[in-house]
């Protein structure tokens, strides 16, 4: 089973050699493919042999490259993730719209829960109104408790002028774990047969991620714990690592121990069966992050 996430982040040459990842810089490394699910190229000075691409694609290892300024950029995604996806997309597109929307609805009561939780582990009182929008949610919803949730929720952790579209180190650490965690999922999504561009909720036409957004919702959680826990430091290098490094926590899910990229393996899988089943009980199950 895949649990190393791998990141590349000085000059380097990446390359393939008897099913092992070869990393040619200043002291050179290897380390088997099977033990990778995630490479992050954190510098611009690296080469890639197209070998290895082919081989990264083969496995399912996800490969996210940053820009300049070491935020992720962009990914690597394979046409085709599973022997059905023709299927499996298929099914996608005639997913009814009153099961993603229960499907949407419970992701997102998933997503204020943990909030909450955060909140009340944290001390804080504002929990209490998380706990009541949780129990307020309707269908798809459209009283938007996510929001208001959202906003209380920042304010009550980051203080009452932090936004979450300032440039702030806080936002800059925010939005590189998201992204690391979006593209875990994309990951995920592409492998099970499916594509990322149609979503239950989101639907944005130039947002190619539309269902990875969606359910990642509740995960977010596990980045919102370690800014807090760097809330006064610089966002640099090994601040970024420890972002990274939030793929290989263990966590609690449907009651078993788990990396966290295996956890969401098994939360999409169970958002899968729930919307081909048309049964959004599946994933109704408590789980912690």
């Amino acid at each position: 089973m895949s649990f190393r996430t791998i990141v590349i982040s000085s000059r380097a040459k990446l390359e393939t050699r008897m099913n092992y990842l070869i990393v040619r810089g200043e002291n050179d490394s290897k380390i088997h493919l099977s033990e990778i699910n995630t490479i992050i190229v954190d510098s611009t000075a690296v080469a890639i042999t197209a070998g290895l691409l082919c081989e990264l694609s083969n496995r399912k290892i996800k490969l996210i490259f940053c820009d300049e300024k070491h935020n992720p950029h962009c990914e690597m995604v394979p046409y085709y993730g599973s022997h059905d996806t023709s299927e499996k997309i298929k099914n996608q597109t005639n997913w009814s719209l009153m099961v993603k929307s229960l499907v949407w609805t419970n992701v997102i009561r998933l997503k204020i829960k943990k909030q909450s939780e955060h909140l009340r582990s944290l001390g804080l009182v504002e929990h209490e109104t998380l706990e009541k929008y949780q129990n307020e949610i309707v269908l798809n919803d459209l009283t938007n408790r996510e929001g208001h949730s959202a906003k209380l929720y920042f304010i009550s952790i980051f203080g009452k002028d932090f936004t979450r579209s300032n440039s702030s180190s806080i936002n800059m650490m925010l939005n590189y774990g998201y992204a690391i965690i979006l593209s875990a999922f994309n990951r995920e999504i592409v492998s099970s047969g499916y594509i990322t561009q149609i979503g239950l909720k989101h639907c944005n036409e130039y947002n190619h991620f539309n269902l990875a957004s969606d359910l990642m919702e509740p995960f977010r959680i596990v980045i919102d714990r370690a800014v807090v826990d760097m809330i006064d430091e610089p966002f640099e290098k090994e601040q970024r690592n420890k972002l990274v490094d939030q793929l290989n926590k263990e966590v609690i899910i449907f009651g078993k121990k788990q990396f966290l990229s295996n956890a969401i393996k098994i939360y999409c899988k169970s958002v899968f069966n729930a919307l081909n089943e048309e049964n959004e009980l599946l994933i109704k199950e408590y789980y912690e992050l």
